[in-house]
């Protein structure tokens, strides 16, 4: 027989197991969901890959119906956005995530919303309100037991907090590194890790010196950490501040430092920042290593490392100009300490241009944090006077239809009587900037119209030349790989024809510039020069030698000088005798005065008369000299110095003599 008590606990259970079951089944994460954040993960190896995966999500969640997957997603695509630093799309798909929360009863809509929400106010430096939605945020992530997030918003509130309120910037690191932790989530882990980091690094620098030893055992863990794992954190970024934070604090602690420890640690960092564009790790990185030279009196080690971050910057598309104004400063400080001050006049130069783009950068940013900081406010005042006017109408609405009609009837008439005033001033202010705007584009249009047109005639004519130049330069390196196949010389025609693809691709990536730097011409006349002495059994040897004075980053035409180095082996040293060994010597020197590169090229071959005595069919020279002759013209029109000189150099007391060509070539 059934007692009572059993039937009012199994009813107990039966609720207890039907609530579980509910809340299991809501913990659920749907397809669209799980594709959004697979292409959250891949935003800082294949941004592009990221946001389509995304959209795509999106789009599912859209043709489905599933509101609550619409606001995860359009969260996620803001996220994503934020992490490419385009703040209108950003702005756009947070409040489209917010706003399609705040309509729903789902708890995990609301907690991404109001995170996405979060990122936005603290991306536009209003802590307070940042503050506000994560927490609400937390809260509910909490709730749902969904550790990997509470973990990464723990740590972000933790920094929110610092560093006015230490107590509580420990409490939220603690508790999001515990979420972490519960996750087993490899990349929540170590944004956890970092946020307590950074308050065991903020009680150093408050004087706390007795946790040095803590912190740097703590962060050595961290390394290991990632280390283990780095495979499966997708915030490279993390990584790289990792061990940025380790390498300073070695540069805060005890005298003398471990510098090999120091060093590795910016050198991993340095790996990280340009491997995948963080610029804030690479600057970091760059900044601790010259300081810590500068602070040892290395000045020409900080120099040299300035300099390489320079050319490096230099190299990318999208110029740091941050980084640059800061590397330039650093120099400056260099040469003032040496008193240097042509070297710190020269800086100085490059800092203040630099020192202003980074100022226009800056000002561009906070006027966009601004506005849209401006344009949110205004709509949630808005979305605030609207929930009001309606509390008010369902008040009033006791009264009556009648008078509820009245005022519906007043309101509507108010309404749309500001908006279309409103939007009559808006459309005329736009037209006249507009057409203020038009205006003074077709006068930009007008003046540029004659330089644009002149660049471009010289710009097809320089390109025009030089593909007159590329088949003239293959032609002869595929006859040299026939002759050694014929020859049934196979390793050297396998190294060779290695040698030669190298060129060629070298080749081909000049042809299509207007300008290289001196440095990839040495490179390139490197490898051909090695080629003929492949071919030739090394019968003579080369060296290119440039003046101290000379700059290798400095541009020049492409493909000029090759044609002569071409000249003086094939008609010079490739004739002399078995018992005679050629030289070869390429010497740079520049003239900064007359913005020239002087190129000497010289040989110790059979000379100019011995050479045209031998030659029976002149073409070949006629036609290289032809077309760099028409090279050298076109540059006339921008630097008259432009001109080339070819002497017989006169037999000395050895019995040996050469030809020695000159050319006069423009700096571009």
């Amino acid at each position: 027989m059934i007692k009572k008590n059993d039937i009012t606990q199994l009813l107990f259970c039966f609720i207890f197991c039907w609530i579980s079951c509910g809340s299991i089944k809501a913990q659920q994460v749907s397809s669209a969901e799980h594709a959004a954040s697979e292409g959250y993960s891949k935003r800082f190896t294949d941004s592009s890959a990221s946001l389509k995966m995304q959209m795509a999500a999106l789009q599912v969640s859209q043709k489905t119906g599933n509101k609550e997957d619409e606001a995860i997603c359009s969260a996620y695509l803001a996220l994503t956005h934020k992490r490419l630093l385009h703040l209108k799309e950003f702005t756009k798909y947070t409040e489209r995530s917010y706003d399609i929360a705040k309509s729903l009863k789902s708890d995990r809509a609301k907690a991404f919303a109001n995170a996405a929400m979060g990122y936005l106010k603290s991306y536009t430096d209003d802590k307070s309100q940042a503050l506000t939605y994560f927490l609400k945020a937390y809260a509910l992530f909490n709730t749902m037991q969904s550790y990997d997030q509470s973990a990464k918003l723990g740590a972000d509130i933790s920094y929110l907090f610092s560093p006015d309120s230490p107590e509580k910037v420990k409490k939220y690191a603690d508790e999001g590194l515990s979420f972490a932790e519960k996750s087993g989530n490899p990349e929540s882990i170590l944004h956890a890790r970092l946020a307590v980091g950074n308050y065991l690094s903020d009680l150093i620098v408050s004087g706390n010196t007795g946790r040095w030893q803590d912190a740097i055992l703590f962060f050595k863990q961290t390394i290991a950490f990632i280390e283990k794992n780095e495979a499966k954190i997708d915030s490279k970024s993390n990584i790289g501040i990792a061990y940025i934070n380790l390498a300073a604090l070695y540069m805060n602690g005890p005298k003398p430092i471990d510098e090999n420890s120091f060093l590795s640690a910016l050198e991993k960092a340095l790996l990280i920042g340009k491997q995948y564009g963080i610029k804030s790790v690479y600057r970091s990185s760059m900044g601790l290593r010259g300081q810590y030279y500068v602070s040892k009196g290395e000045y020409r080690t900080a120099e040299h490392l300035f300099k390489e971050g320079i050319t490096y910057q230099q190299t990318l598309p999208y110029k740091d100009n941050y980084l640059l104004a800061a590397f330039y400063e650093c120099l400056k400080n260099i040469a003032a300490e040496e008193k240097d001050y042509k070297a710190y006049l020269e800086y100085d130069t490059f800092f203040i241009k630099y020192n202003k783009l980074k100022y226009d950068e800056s000002t561009q940013q906070i006027l966009q944090n601004a506005d849209a900081k401006y344009e949110s406010e205004k709509k949630i005042a808005r979305i605030q006077q609207l929930e009001q006017e309606n509390k008010l109408q369902k008040k009033n609405q006791l009264l009556g239809y009648g008078i509820s009609a009245v005022l519906l009837v007043g309101l509507v008439f108010m309404y749309r009587s500001y908006y279309f005033r409103q939007r009559y001033h808006q459309k005329r202010e736009d037209f006249l900037q507009q057409q203020q705007t038009n205006n003074e584009l077709k006068m930009e249009l007008l003046e540029k119209e004659t330089l644009e047109s002149l660049a471009e005639k010289l710009s097809l004519e320089r390109r025009l030349l030089q593909s007159q130049m590329d088949p003239h330069f293959i032609f002869n390196a595929l006859g040299n790989i026939q002759g050694m196949i014929l020859r049934k010389d196979t390793d050297l025609a396998v190294l060779y024809l290695g040698k030669f693809a190298k060129l060629s691709r070298r080749v081909l990536e000049q042809s299509r510039m207007e300008t290289i730097t001196l440095e990839e011409e040495i490179h390139t006349l490197e490898n051909y020069i090695e080629l003929q002495q492949l071919r030739l059994n090394r019968s003579f040897d080369y060296q290119i030698q440039c003046e101290e004075s000379v700059d290798q980053q400095l541009h020049i035409p492409p493909l000029l000088i090759q044609p002569f180095v071409e000249n003086a082996i094939e008609h010079g040293l490739k004739p002399l005798e078995a018992f005679q060994k050629g030289v070869l010597f390429i010497n740079f020197e520049e003239k900064p005065e007359e913005n020239l590169l002087i190129c000497t090229i010289r040989d110790n071959g059979i000379g100019l008369t011995a050479s045209r005595k031998q030659k029976t069919d002149d073409s070949h020279r006629s036609l290289s000299t032809k077309i760099t002759d028409e090279r050298l013209l076109l540059m006339l029109k921008d630097n008259s110095r432009a001109k080339l000189e070819v002497r017989e150099m006169t037999i000395d007391k050895d019995g040996q003599q050469g030809c020695m060509v000159t050319l006069f070539i423009p700096i571009l």
